[in-house]
């Protein structure tokens, strides 16, 4: 037997859809390099996460991040290491530094090796990923628009048909001669109301933090609405922040999201991580970056937390830790969380 057969196999459990509830967890290229997430990811699986999420940049956020490796060599990697977790981006962004095109035959090509486990989560990109790697760098209208064709291109193609497309933004004449083993549901990121808007009726789910998804809700529920759907048909994937240790080690991972505040209030918009870094640095306090995180080793504090993103209506809660140690952090949700969450609100 071939090992793509081999690969494929593993994937005997039939995973859950995404609009039934998951915890995750965030496997961070900015911060971490590929050999390191591929060995978390697989350790966050034996604990009980049931959603493994990766970042995809070209650069990290800040320069003090120090990495930022390929993700979808990683979900490649990982998928060896792991036998039943979703597994996916959040977000890829397929409008420049990678065309439309080539986002659908890769991951196409992931849910062979790994059929029913693969999403793709979609936004509109940053300045430090796509300016940096091709020079160009639209309006966020532009963006917008080149974000809707493409996610209509990857569809397309995933059907295995010939495809013409004559759009706007992108002209493709092509067929994808290995269409994807089974459904790949896409996740389209916002962080504003139209953003929001757009995510419900172009997306079959969310990616989003909770301010955001507490202030617009409505504009995604609106944009589901213009397209014939429901929020129980859509999946609503929440990064959520949390440090298992103390205030100090809160401190030590602020420095790194110290953008976070402010990331799609104009960081978003510069091309140089070491600026971002120097701006984030000058105008954001620490406390303003953790002040909203669970901090701790109180079991309790932490699983009122998740089950408050699941009340508000998220489907998947995404666990996001940036201190350095993150087995800690998931051993400590493994054996303290997980299972207490799930006994609670059936996660």
């Amino acid at each position: 037997m071939n090992t793509a057969v081999k690969l494929a196999e593993k994937s005997t459990k039939n995973t859950a859809d995404l609009t039934q509830r998951h915890i995750g967890f965030m496997l961070a290229h900015e911060q971490f390099s590929v050999p390191q997430l591929v060995e978390f990811g697989a350790s966050a699986e034996r604990a009980g996460f049931d959603l493994l999420a990766t970042s995809d940049h070209l650069q990290p956020w800040q320069d003090n991040e120090g990495h930022s490796g390929s993700a979808t060599v990683t979900l490649a990697a990982l998928g060896q290491q792991t036998n039943s977790a979703w597994m996916g981006t959040t977000v890829t962004c397929p409008i420049l530094r990678y065309p439309p095109a080539v986002v659908a035959e890769t991951f196409a090509s992931l849910s062979l090796l790994y059929p029913g486990r693969i999403f793709l989560g979609v936004g509109s990109g940053e300045a430090l990923n796509e300016q940096a790697a091709t020079g160009d760098w639209p309006s966020w209208d532009e963006r917008s628009e080149r974000l809707i064709e493409a996610t209509s291109i990857i569809r397309k193609l995933w059907t295995g048909e010939h495809v013409y497309h004559e759009g706007k933004h992108y002209q493709v004449q092509a067929k994808l001669y290995d269409k994807p083993a089974k459904s790949i549901p896409i996740l389209m990121a916002a962080n504003g109301p139209k953003a929001m808007r757009r995510a419900g009726q172009y997306g079959d789910g969310l990616v989003t933090d909770a301010q955001t998804w507490k202030e617009h809700k409505s504009e995604f529920v609106a944009g589901l609405k213009a397209a014939g759907k429901t929020l129980a048909d859509a999946p609503v994937l929440i990064e959520h922040y949390v440090v298992v240790g103390t205030k100090k080690d809160a401190e030590t991972a602020a420095k790194l999201w110290r953008f976070g505040p402010n990331a799609f209030k104009g960081y978003h918009n510069i091309q140089d991580p070491r600026d971002i870094q120097k701006r984030a640095e000058a105008e954001t306090p620490l406390e303003e970056v953790y002040g909203d995180w669970p901090i701790g080793t109180d079991a309790d504090i932490h699983i009122n937390a998740v089950e408050e993103l699941f009340t508000s209506g998220a489907t998947i809660v995404n666990i996001h830790s940036g201190q350095p140690d993150q087995q800690r952090v998931i051993e400590f949700y493994g054996k303290n969380v997980l299972t207490q969450v799930r006994k609670k609100i059936g996660a």
